[in-house]
């Protein structure tokens, strides 16, 4: 809607991004009476955007703040490890399952999460690729989390430095690093059903 509203109101908004242009667009004053014109029936269906944007991050940010203590209460270990959040460890615990004999293995684990590596040589190319089966949702939990540590962790942003100089592409370490994540989070879940079945 931007790309095709009038220069001026383009020229306004083009410079603005994320929660910054959601914000000026929820702002806008409407004249009912100009609503045909196309200028202010672009900013009213602008604001209407933004305001459903607010509306739904209210509630995303209501059902976080319910999940938190749940999955803390039920998997600390599991909601404890580094960049899984509430909606990570609450994913994680729907893969899972109630049944720990499920997961037989870390590697069964990764299967399940769509996480595991699989051999895609090619004549002299020696490689690997995700498996594509497994939990998608799963699977975009790790990416989450993958992505957050390789913001914000020192030793994962260490390895991508290490691996890129080593010629990996960024595909490769990031399948690499959910695999790293998957080992951790299994160790996690484990211990979290074994504490919650001794008791």
């Amino acid at each position: 809607m931007i790309v095709s509203a009038s220069a001026g109101l383009r020229a306004a908004l083009t410079e603005l991004r994320g929660q910054q242009l959601v914000d000026r667009c929820a702002a806008f004053r409407i004249d009912d009476d100009r609503i045909d014109d196309p200028t202010t029936a672009t900013k009213a269906a602008l604001r209407a955007i933004a305001r459903r944007i607010i509306a739904l991050q209210d509630e995303i940010q209501a059902a976080d703040r319910r999940l938190a203590p749940l999955t803390t209460a039920v998997a600390p270990r599991t909601a404890a490890v580094f960049g899984v959040g509430a909606e990570v460890a609450g994913q994680m615990l729907v893969t899972a399952g109630d049944n720990p004999e499920r997961l037989r293995s870390e590697a069964a684990f990764a299967h399940l999460c769509a996480a595991a590596p699989i051999p895609a040589s090619s004549g002299r190319t020696d490689r690997h690729r995700l498996n594509r089966g497994g939990d998608r949702a799963a699977n975009t939990a790790l990416y989450m989390v993958v992505v957050t540590r390789m913001r914000r962790h020192q030793p994962t942003r260490a390895y991508v430095a290490r691996r890129t100089a080593q010629g990996l592409s960024k595909s490769d370490i990031m399948r690499c690093l959910k695999r790293f994540v998957v080992r951790e989070i299994y160790h996690a879940i484990r211990a979290d059903f074994e504490a919650a079945h001794a008791t």
